[in-house]
């Protein structure tokens, strides 16, 4: 609360935030309400200032040598003098001196003239560069970036010590552990052979036996030393873990569940899926989720960009949902209106804190960089810490067990009654495709998840009234008077996976599907100049095939649409899916057709086998046409009609 931010063309203050609402205040007096979801999604949406300096904990602030905090509140009435002119900040009264006034020097002017002052009083090493860094420094840390930095670095346990020998050692505890006759010396000297071996010999410098001997007592588990018998779990119960996250996006939990149904795949077989999904540990909220095959893993950066980039800003975004809608399924949990303004309020957030199974999806280096570059922490939970009851992993499975039942009665409905038997494609769930039923997840999230009372959302002084997850979004962000801020809407692109492909006058081509827009007109057929091989970088979600990004000579990346994406959506296209599926179906089947059965004639037809349907779909050799009898050659009671071999009779 406090800060100063941009919407709808005008400057606003925040000031109250209460129910996820934000309550604001314009420089002209008007007053404006709107939900906080909305408020950080808008496209015109920006934080321009905070009404008051950012001050550190004050534990953190005592913690600090008296010379040091000094330091930092001289440094504080520096950089105020360079911005305002006043020491004291804007409106903090008198007159600006004459080589700080800003209505005559410069930016940089003021910060030489600064550097030349502090060198005049005796401050060392003051140039222009480090008034600049301090400025810059303050701005992104409050008053803790004006702090010596070496009054404030924690002590690390190992030292100076190379982090590969750091490994080592922690390799080393590792294989010796719980071994009664093992010595300190014995674990330096696996911890050497595992760097020869690792790295080669001499290629990583060793410290002295001294510090090597300090460094495993210091690696080591204090509860369990080099030479102690392993522990075991019959002692009592330790109560360890991070404390419960009280923030929403304070810590976000991915997890992984299967899923009862099956959906069709690309080669028209079924195939069992699995939902990976992020949870916000305090709210419940699942800000995203995405399906994907059970033998392939969900890629994390896309599991980012789609928690972290809210839905109104990405390119098309209500152009997808409302073809969506035209996929004729028998019911809707929501109209198209009422979803589009219920998934524009649905939560998204840059995580503080992402916490990952450690049987999940695998962890990249472009994860971590981007986790870096975005400062978000990761974390790993091993074991059964996030499958245990109550944790974030046993409300996955929660979820996906409900939507199967959805799924599955869904699908029940959408059968016709007639024409199907046990067997069919229909019954055994493969009435969706991989597409088709993502879409049916994240409106039922957002219509039945997130409105779903919990039972892990209960207040300890109010045990009998448990909470949705939407409204312990709105509870926590009116507790903690902050709203967690999402990434842009060009930042979706740029998280999901890239490939390399060529533009043709047809447009792109990926996976088998073609995507155009008039974006391309101007460089088709052409070769592109940024890249060596010529090909141009396209960016695409390997789980929505609606549309792929292209970076153009601008650098800027434009969304392509799937040129049959109206049609896959159509009611009739549909049936005419589920038709295909019934035919490749048959394709593998491996009973036999005696003859036509009246209560299952199309069915039969169906589950013809493979060689059955080949010699039906066999074209006859020249000469071997129909017979002067009506019959064929070979035997066949029926034939394809072949021109050529027809002409052969005249």
């Amino acid at each position: 609360m406090g800060a100063r931010v941009t919407f709808e063309g005008h400057t606003w203050q925040v000031t109250g935030l209460v129910d996820g609402r934000v309550h604001l205040v314009a420089d002209d007096g008007a007053t404006g309400c709107v939900l906080a979801a909305l408020l950080v999604a808008a496209d015109d949406f920006a934080v321009v200032g905070q009404s008051a300096d950012e001050l550190p904990a004050a534990e953190v602030w005592q913690a600090l040598p008296l010379a040091a905090r000094e330091r930092a509140l001289a440094w504080l009435r520096h950089i105020r003098e360079i911005e305002t002119g006043l020491p004291g900040g804007a409106g903090s009264g008198g007159e600006p001196r004459p080589a700080y006034d800003p209505q005559r020097f410069t930016l940089a002017e003021r910060e030489h003239a600064k550097a030349a002052e502090l060198a005049a009083l005796g401050w060392t090493k003051v140039s222009r560069n480090t008034v600049q860094r301090r400025r810059i420094a303050y701005h992104k840390q409050g008053l803790m970036g004006l702090v010596d930095q070496r009054t404030v670095r924690s002590r690390s346990a190992t030292g100076r010590a190379d982090e590969r020998v750091v490994a080592a050692v922690l390799e080393a505890l590792r294989d010796l552990r719980g071994r009664k006759s093992t010595t300190v010396k014995q674990v330096i000297e696996r911890a050497e052979r595992i760097v020869v071996r690792r790295y080669g010999p001499g290629r990583v410098k060793l410290p002295s036996p001294a510090s090597m001997y300090r460094l495993v007592k210091a690696l080591s588990d204090p509860a369990e030393p080099v030479g102690s018998p392993a522990r075991t779990a019959t002692g009592p119960r330790r109560i360890g873990g991070p404390p419960p996250a009280l923030r929403p996006a304070e810590r976000v939990h991915v997890a992984t569940a299967r899923l009862g149904a099956r959906v069709v795949g690309e080669d028209g077989r079924l195939v069992a899926v699995s939902v990976t999904a992020a949870v916000d540990e305090a709210t419940g909220c699942v800000l995203a989720a995405v399906l994907h095959p059970q033998e392939s893993g969900a890629e994390l950066p896309v599991l980012l960009a789609e928690m972290a980039v809210p839905r109104p800003l990405r390119a098309g975004w209500p152009g997808l949902l409302g073809r969506a809608h035209e996929g004729g399924w028998p019911r809707r949990l929501l109209p198209l209106q009422a979803r589009l303004e219920a998934t524009a309020a649905r939560p998204a957030a840059v995580p503080e804190t992402l916490v990952l199974d450690a049987a999940g999806p695998a962890v990249t280096s472009w994860l971590l960089t981007v986790c870096e570059g975005l400062g978000v922490s990761v974390e790993s939970v091993r074991g059964r810490g996030n499958s245990a009851p109550g944790s974030c992993g046993h409300t996955l499975g929660v979820l996906a067990g409900a939507f199967t039942r959805y799924a599955a009665a869904l699908a029940d409905a959408a059968r016709p009654d007639a024409g199907h038997g046990e067997d069919d494609a229909g019954a055994a769930g493969g009435w969706f495709s991989l597409p088709h039923l993502q879409d049916l997840l994240d409106e039922w999230i957002t219509a039945r998840w997130h409105t779903r009372p919990q039972e892990a959302l209960r207040h300890p002084l109010l045990p009998r009234a448990a909470l949705t997850p939407d409204e312990m979004w709105r509870v926590l962000l009116g507790a903690t008077g902050s709203v967690p801020l999402p990434l842009s809407g060009q930042h979706f692109a740029e998280l999901l996976p890239v490939c390399r492909k060529a533009v043709t006058d047809a447009g792109v081509r990926l996976g088998r599907r073609r995507y155009d827009d008039e974006c391309l007109n101007e460089h088709r057929g052409r070769s592109c100049p940024t890249t060596d091989d010529g090909r141009w970088e396209v960016h695409h979600h390997p789980y929505d095939v609606r549309q792929v990004y292209i970076r153009l000579p601008d650098g800027l990346l434009y969304p392509l649409r799937w040129t049959d994406q109206a049609h896959a959506q159509r009611p009739f296209d549909a049936t005419v899916h589920r038709r295909i599926t019934q035919v490749l179906a048959g394709r593998t089947s491996g009973g036999t057709c005696s003859g036509p059965d009246p209560g299952t004639g199309a069915r039969a037809q169906a589950v013809r086998p493979t060689s059955q349907v080949a010699d039906a779909m066999a074209v006859p050799e020249p000469g071997s046409g129909p017979a002067a009898d009506g019959t064929t050659g070979g035997g066949q009671e029926f034939g394809l009609w072949d021109a050529q071999a027809e002409a052969g009779q005249w």
